[in-house]
């Protein structure tokens, strides 16, 4: 007994020393990208970095911003927004198919049982015949297991598990993109508001001028004729048209806040303010950085990684597939019989099957897996291009933004210094009130224009979170075989 079962040691152990040192296929090793990342972003230039530099967004980003709404909203879309969900969903069947592949690792054990009673008849040679009723009981245990000697389900657990990271990462790229969609939208809905603020003085505005030309008309002063009547209420009408059709926009931004957090568009009322968010400071690091911290990068890379194992597994095609299995059971007419020795069975076999002529399928099929690893090397490289793209654009259009904003500071001095001027000169009757309004109304116009640089500084300043990663890391992947689609972090069910 002892000699036995130490043999049945040494298969196993044979086995597995089999399974360990034979895995076909290429390993997997991170393509460089097309080019390399530069020391630091071109347009980094002039723009002022956040100091520490370990202020960089983290987790919470958005809270930067200084906004009630958004600290409110943003964490809802975690868990309530739709296409977020539809992700983690994506997400958790790439989990349950690494456990499936797990499962192929090892044996199939099964059992099974039966009773029957049956009456049979036997001739007793001399025309007559005797008639017998028996039991029969039997229960078996069999088991079944495909060794993988060629590395053929590593590979494919391999590449399952790096298509779930890539899931993952999908996921957290998704949330991210949802997560800076709302914070612009907000943004947007904070500029209409104080969009609106300036038409109502603009509306105001038209409305005193036309006042004072219709009280002139009316009176007979010969300083306003009709026509300067009929050219302010115009004017008058058409501010009004404006500030009417800023509603519009104004009630879209919210439709659109609420259908980003889950919400029916007319489950959600955000009543009006013009305080802008803050406009945070980012520190931008180096183009290297982009490669860990953006999570659309890190899908692709994953991606990489499950084509390359996908290759390992077409060439696992060309070698055998050997199986083994075993059955134990016992069989009587008794119950009490059952597990005797004397009624026992078992059976030992192993199968090998290989295919020897094929006229190409399985070149083709390596062939096939070799343009698609290719393909997943081009998407890469393309994604981190895209990402160095995109945070030079932002760079560039904060630097440019930043000194326009500055421009336009001086400029509304000097304009509400000339609405002042005239105002003044106006009720000593060095000039009509024409001169009044137009002051008045050019003033609003460089508020308007002021208003509209700095939301495109904010958003500018929100994609820029975005495009860095938002505080996101490759690090935060977790190992898809280790992971069940219970313990996957979303929060939603």
């Amino acid at each position: 007994m002892k000699g036995r079962a130490l043999r049945r040691r040494t298969l196993i152990l044979g086995l597995g020393s089999a399974l360990a040192g034979c895995t076909v296929g290429p390993n997997y090793h991170r393509p460089a990208p097309a080019e390399a990342p530069a020391a630091q972003f071109k347009e980094l230039s002039g723009w002022t970095q956040a100091a520490p530099a370990d202020a960089a967004p983290k987790g919470d980003w958005w809270t930067d911003l200084g906004d009630p709404l958004l600290n409110q909203l943003e964490p809802q879309v975690r868990v309530s927004n739709q296409t977020v969900r539809a992700d983690y969903a994506n997400y958790q069947e790439a989990l349950a198919i690494v456990g499936e592949a797990n499962a192929t690792l090892f044996p199939t054990l099964g059992v099974s049982g039966s009773a029957t009673r049956a009456r049979s008849t036997l001739s007793t040679g001399n025309g007559t015949s005797v008639a017998s009723v028996g039991n029969q009981f039997s229960v078996q245990g069999s088991a079944s297991w495909t060794p993988d000697i060629w590395g053929k389900v590593r590979r494919q657990i391999e590449s399952d598990v790096a298509a779930a990271q890539s899931s993952e990462a999908t996921l957290a790229n998704a949330t991210l993109s949802a997560q800076v969609t709302l914070a612009t939208t907000v943004i947007d809905l904070r500029v209409a508001d104080a969009n609106i603020a300036l038409l109502k003085q603009t509306v105001a505005a038209y409305d005193d001028y036309l006042r004072v030309v219709a009280s002139s008309v009316q009176t007979g002063y010969k300083l306003y004729t009709p026509l300067d009547e009929a050219t302010a209420r115009t004017q008058l009408q058409t501010a009004q048209s404006s500030l009417l059709n800023a509603g519009i926009a104004r009630a879209q931004y919210v439709h659109a806040i609420a259908v980003l957090v889950g919400k029916n568009p007319e489950d959600l009322d955000i009543p009006a303010s013009t305080t802008l968010p803050t406009l945070p400071n980012v520190p931008v690091g180096v183009p290297s950085a982009l490669l860990q911290r953006r999570p659309d990068i890190a899908a692709a890379e994953r991606t990489m990684a499950a084509q390359n194992a996908a290759i390992g597994v077409a060439v696992a095609a060309y070698y055998p597939d050997i199986s083994l299995s075993g059955l134990i059971g016992t069989s009587a007419s008794a119950i009490g019989d059952l597990f005797k020795a004397a009624t026992s069975t078992w059976s030992l076999g192993a199968n090998a099957t290989e295919t020897l002529i094929d006229f190409g399928a399985r070149k083709s099929a390596v062939a096939q897996a070799r343009a698609a690893y290719n393909a997943a090397v081009a998407n890469y490289r393309q994604t981190v291009l895209s990402a160095f793209q995109s945070v030079e654009d932002n760079l560039v259009s904060l630097n440019v933004l930043a000194k326009q904003a500055t421009v336009l500071d001086a400029a509304i001095g000097e304009a509400k210094h000339a609405s002042d001027l005239a105002r003044d000169e106006y009720q000593v009757g060095t000039v009509d009130y024409t001169a009044v309004a137009n002051a008045k109304l050019s003033e609003i116009g460089t508020r308007q224009t002021a208003l509209s640089v700095a939301q495109d500084r904010l958003i500018a300043a929100v994609q820029l979170i975005g495009n860095l990663g938002g505080g996101w890391s490759a690090d935060d992947l977790h190992n898809a075989r280790h992971l069940s689609p219970a313990k996957a972090p979303n929060g939603t069910n």
